[in-house]
């Protein structure tokens, strides 16, 4: 899957920050260092389904992404957080 931006909400990049201690800037690292990507549920709109991608930031990181993929190839970011140790485990798995 190619992502060729990230649409950010403001009120979604601040609940990152707050919340989970996460920047955008390590979102994007997350994108552009090719993770593995899963699709989490369908979209009620056609071609816009809700994905996860999991992955290590440039600081070695690691994060998992919710997002909804967009029918244009952009991807608008809903939550981020610090993988757990399972999804550590499934990561280093594949």
């Amino acid at each position: 899957m190619q992502i060729i931006d990230i649409l950010w909400l403001p009120d979604i990049v601040e609940k990152l920050a707050s919340k989970h201690g996460i920047e955008s800037t390590e979102v994007e690292e997350l994108f552009a260092s090719r993770p593995q990507f899963r699709r989490i549920q369908r979209g009620k709109i056609h071609g816009e389904d809700m994905y996860s991608a999991m992955g290590r930031t440039g600081s070695c990181r690691y994060l998992i992404v919710y997002f909804i993929r967009k029918s244009n190839g952009m991807a608008l970011v809903i939550s981020a957080r610090d993988m757990d140790s399972g999804e550590r485990k499934q990561y280093g798995r594949k």
